[in-house]
This record gives structure tokens, C-alpha cells and sequence, in this order.
């Protein structure tokens, strides 16, 4: 009932806004060109390709398996799901009959070909702040891709979410009208790294937690929300629960390649992010995009607890045994079994740095929301030297075993008292 409220408070604001809206929100088409000073040809295809691996486009419109921005990943909402659209040049099925108009208008205002009002799962109120010329670098680069005539499934939104024109009232309140303005009061290297967190990456989308509306809450703004059940973490320089003990160099470590020494790695959504786009990068934009990120206002958050690097458990161990008279557990036998070969008892790892576990927030946090999905769906970072994996145990232990090996985990390596539960497992095996 009390999820109930809030949601029929929603959907009355939306109705409100959205008849307001419906009357201001402009959908005309606006003549669009690439200014003279920038590229055109093949240079223009590789910058568009390059700019499409900064805005991470291939996350979230290709299915696991599928054809690479084909379309079809779902988005389990409050009020139902949605589907990525396919974004090949296919002439049916993608955006292969799009004008150059049309697709910028999407991009930065989030209206669909037609007309018709996007859902903000497309991340277009980041997207807004984009260049038109950067837009049409990724148009041009898109349009060289093989058409794939896939279709994804229709979304499935409850009433009154199903109607498209309630986000026109929305876009007026929540969705930026004016492209990135640099702020001259401040470095090359500033600009430039928060023209890419805060646009093209469009970082807060995750990282920021939403109000009611669904819209990224302002004074909250890249200090950690909750994703599909997992945690974006802290990305502010607060020092307790964010970015604030991370050196410029180990903030670059993990933006580039999902790993820095004393901080553990990356894994869920953020090792995607780097397997998909960050990794591809130059270092001087992950740099700038560090320093920007170093220079934002601290925010603490209740999401996350003080991290501890060395706990008493962690100091005690060896690399190939933990503290001396320990007593057998399910969760010890289980990461004895299945863990300990490459992350090492005192979790220092074994073969690639990667598989370190000292200093991970992953460790670190009692609900072990992140956890126990690394442990059942694995993870995957590519990188110059070949792919780095860890397995899924999904299929190897029960719900009650991977509790248990999280718990253990947890203390472990964090320090503090596991409160994973088995419907908690069961749950997270469904995504």
C-alpha cells in the first residue's frame, strides 16, 4: 500500500504536467548541419564511431547474444517494461529512413521519428547537452552499420504510463534546453571532462538517484543509486562513501581498464561501461573525466558505509590459507572450493590484478547487493591482452551456498557482518 501512494501521486503529477504540456511542448523538425569546422568523409565516420563508444550505445540496444545495436534489451520499470529500439540502418525495422533532422531531435529532445514522445530509459535529458555536430558524427558512423531487420517487442507499460504525451509535461520540467556551455572560469581538461560525464557518458543516469518522476534528483547528484538491484556507487570526492581517497592515477586505473590497486574491480553495469565503451577511450579524455569528477562537491550518502581495506580477517590470512583455526563454515567451504584459486585468501589475487578483492566497495557493503550478482552472472572486462573473466555460479550452488559464501565474503574481506539473505539470492537470480 505504501508503494501503492507514492505511484498513484505520480501518476496524477503526470497527468497534471502532461496536459500542460501537451499544449508548449515543441516537435517541429529544425534544419540541422555539421559546422564547417568539422570533419566530414571517413574522418567524420571515425569520430562518430569513436563518439558512439563514449555515449556506451551498444549496453543498451543489444540483447546478450544479439546482433550489436539491433535493439530489444528491456527495462524493468515501477510501471512496466520498455524495450531498446534498433538503431541499425535497417529502413523498416531501424533508423535507416531517419533524417539527419529527426535523429537529432531524438538525441536532444527525445522525440521519435514520428513525432511521438521517447521515454526517458532513453537517456536524452543527457543527451540534450551534446553538440549537433557530435550527434551527427554518431548518425553518420551509425549509418555504416549492416541493417538488421530485427524487430524488439512492443513495451509494456501500465495505464496511464502507456501514454507517450504525458512526457512532453515532463520534458518541460526535467530536460536540459540548451547544449553543453563550457565555463570559462575553469581548465580545458574540466570542460572537457564534464562535457563527457555529464553528457555523452551520461554517468549520472545511473549513478544519481531518482525522485518520483523518475527524474535524477539535483541535490543527490553522482553520489549512488540503486540500479535493477544493483548499486552505482558514490562517484563524488567524499571521502567516506565516494572518490575522495582515490589518487588521479587510480581513479584513471579503473575508468580505463575496471581496476586499480587497493580499490578492487570493476563489475555488473560499471564493468560493462568499461568493457563496451571506457576502455576504448584516450587516456587524456579518461583523465579529464577524472579531473572533473575530483572537482565536483563532496556528497555523502546513506548507501554506503565507511570502507575498510584492511580488516582484522584480511590481515591475518596468507595467500593460500586464511587465519589459522578458523572454524568450517558453509560460506568458507564454498569460497575455499570455488574462490579462493584466484582471489587468494588475503585477497591480494592470483594471475591478473583484477581478481584482487582489497579496498572493493563490492566487499564491503553488508547487503552485498553487487556481490551475490558477480558470484551468480560472473563478469566480463576486455582488455589489449584478452579477455578478463570471471565465471557465473549460478548453476553450481543454491541460494542458501551463495548467501553463504557472500556472508563470508563480506566479513572476510570487509570486515563487517553479511546480511545476505536466500530470497535475497533468489531475487537476484532473476536479474
Amino acid at each position: 500500500m505504501r508503494r501503492g501512494l507514492p505511484l498513484s501521486l505520480a501518476v496524477v503529477v503526470l497527468a497534471v504536467i502532461g496536459a500542460g504540456g501537451f499544449f508548449y511542448w515543441p516537435a517541429s523538425l529544425e534544419p540541422v548541419a555539421l559546422t564547417q569546422a568539422f570533419p566530414v568523409g571517413a574522418d567524420l565516420i571515425a569520430r562518430g564511431a569513436y563518439l558512439t563508444m563514449a555515449s556506451d550505445c551498444a549496453a543498451c540496444h543489444t540483447v546478450p547474444g544479439g546482433k550489436p545495436f539491433a535493439g530489444g534489451l528491456a527495462f524493468k520499470l515501477p510501471f512496466g517494461t520498455i524495450y531498446s529500439p534498433n538503431i541499425t540502418p535497417d529502413k523498416n525495422a531501424g533508423i535507416g529512413s531517419w533524417s539527419d533532422a529527426e535523429f537529432v531531435r531524438a538525441m536532444q529532445k527525445g522525440i521519435g521519428r514520428h513525432g511521438e514522445d521517447l521515454y526517458p530509459a532513453f537517456p536524452y535529458t543527457s543527451y540534450a547537452l551534446v553538440s549537433t555536430d557530435d550527434v551527427l558524427a554518431i548518425r553518420a558512423y551509425l549509418a555504416t552499420l549492416s541493417p538488421e531487420p530485427t524487430r524488439p517487442p512492443a513495451n509494456d507499460l501500465f495505464f496511464p504510463f502507456n501514454q507517450r504525451a504525458l512526457m512532453r509535461g515532463w520534458k518541460l520540467m526535467f530536460l536540459p534546453w540548451r547544449r553543453f556551455e563550457p565555463d570559462v572560469s575553469r581548465t580545458a581538461d574540466w570542460n572537457r571532462g564534464a562535457y563527457l560525464v555529464e553528457g555523452l557518458g551520461h554517468c549520472g543516469e545511473c549513478h544519481t538517484p531518482r525522485n518520483l518522476l523518475f527524474a535524477r534528483k539535483s541535490g543527490d547528484r553522482l553520489a549512488g543509486a540503486v540500479v535493477e538491484g544493483q548499486k552505482a556507487y558514490n562517484i563524488t570526492p567524499d571521502k567516506r562513501t565516494g572518490i575522495g581517497n582515490w589518487t588521479d592515477d587510480a581513479l584513471a586505473a579503473y575508468l580505463s581498464t575496471g581496476h586499480a590497486d587497493g580499490h578492487g574491480s570493476a563489475s555488473g553495469g560499471m564493468a560493462e561501461v568499461v568493457d563496451l565503451s571506457l576502455r576504448f577511450l584516450t587516456i587524456a579524455d579518461i583523465r579529464s573525466m577524472a579531473t572533473y569528477l575530483r572537482a565536483l562537491p563532496a556528497r555523502s550518502t546513506a548507501l554506503e558505509g565507511t570502507l575498510v581495506a584492511d580488516p582484522p580477517m584480511l590481515t591475518a590470512s596468507a595467500s593460500w590459507s586464511p587465519p589459522k583455526q578458523t572454524p568450517m563454515s558453509p560460506g568458507l567451504k564454498v569460497f575455499e572450493g570455488a574462490c579462493a584459486s584466484c582471489h587468494a585468501w588475503d585477497g591480494s589475487g592470483r594471475e591478473v590484478a583484477h581478481a584482487s578483492l582489497k579496498g572493493a566497495r563490492t566487499v564491503n557493503d553488508p547487503d552485498g547487493a553487487n556481490l551475490v550478482r558477480v558470484i551468480l552472472h560472473g563478469s566480463h572486462i576486455g582488455s589489449a591482452q584478452g579477455d578478463l573473466m570471471m565465471p557465473g555460479f549460478a548453476d553450481a550452488y543454491s541460494d542458501a551456498e551463495i548467501a553463504a559464501v557472500s556472508n563470508y565474503v563480506i566479513n572476510q574481506f570487509g570486515g563487517s557482518a553479511g546480511k545476505v539473505s536466500e530470497p535475497e539470492v533468489a531475487e537476484a537470480r532473476k536479474n
